[in-house]
């Protein structure tokens, strides 16, 4: 299943695993966190996407350790960001869907040991990211209007492990900031990157995840949206393929 192949170029603390073309980053990282330990990415080689899943080891109780999926998303966004092209936007639909230039690109999943209560610490946690790296020569023009690869959207060479180290450097830094300024800061860069419905509005992530959205001028009580079921829904991701859905909400 493993392959051996040059190092990625990560920050200290983190330990690499490639799989080969056909493997499943998101559930091998699961099957080896307890063992593996925290900073294991685990990466699969293909052309066609950027596939990777990180062990997260948290140090606070289930419920408000999953915002660590913020912190992913975010980085993932700052690494897009900081190689694509000028003038290109990166955007995210609530909870985990990420959008390159307005079309789905990709999208992060969250894991943690199924016999973990709420409000115990778990063992481990893994982050899991899929982008659609290559074009889409493969599909029939028209046919799915919004999609789009890294390398469609002006990326000319996908360099998967460079975009990989900077999502891990990037991660650290949102975790750092989280601890030192508190999950606050970690929410702001990820509405940063989510438009909003209606101008004025203020939004808030809850301490257990969920989406909290005060109309303009309104002083009540947020509406508020579900985080943990929105999650498991995994709206971005085509599970009979194993990539990226074509359209957000197909």
């Amino acid at each position: 299943m493993t392959i051996e192949t040059p190092a990625l170029d990560l920050p200290p603390g983190f330990s690499a695993v490639a799989l080969r073309e056909h493997g499943d980053a998101f559930a091998h990282a699961q099957s080896i966190a307890a063992e593996a330990g925290a900073g294991t990415l685990v990466h699969v080689r293909r052309y066609d996407l950027i596939e990777f899943a990180v062990v997260l080891e948290p140090e606070e109780p289930l419920a408000t350790a999953r915002r660590a999926h913020y912190a992913s998303m975010v980085a993932m966004a700052d690494a897009i960001a900081a190689h694509c092209p000028p003038e290109r936007t990166v955007e995210f639909k609530w909870p985990d869907t990420i959008l390159f230039d307005g079309g789905l690109i990709g999208g992060a999943r969250l894991a943690w040991p199924q016999n973990c209560a709420e409000e115990a610490v778990p063992d481990w946690l893994v982050t899991g990211i899929i982008l659609r790296s290559a074009d889409l020569s493969h599909v029939e023009t028209g046919l799915v209007p919004g999609a789009v690869s890294l390398l469609s959207e002006g990326f000319e060479l996908i360099d998967t492990e460079m975009l990989i180290g900077s999502y891990a450097r990037h991660l650290m830094v949102h975790f750092d900031r989280w601890k030192e300024r508190g999950f606050k800061a970690v929410a702001q860069d990820f509405f940063a990157r989510m438009p909003a419905k209606k101008a004025g509005e203020r939004r808030a992530i809850d301490g257990n995840g969920d989406l909290l959205v005060h109309a303009p001028l309104d002083r009540g009580e947020p509406e508020r949206t579900l985080f943990l079921p929105a999650l498991q829904l995994e709206s971005w991701y085509d599970s009979e393929n194993g990539a990226p859905k074509f359209q957000a909400g197909v």
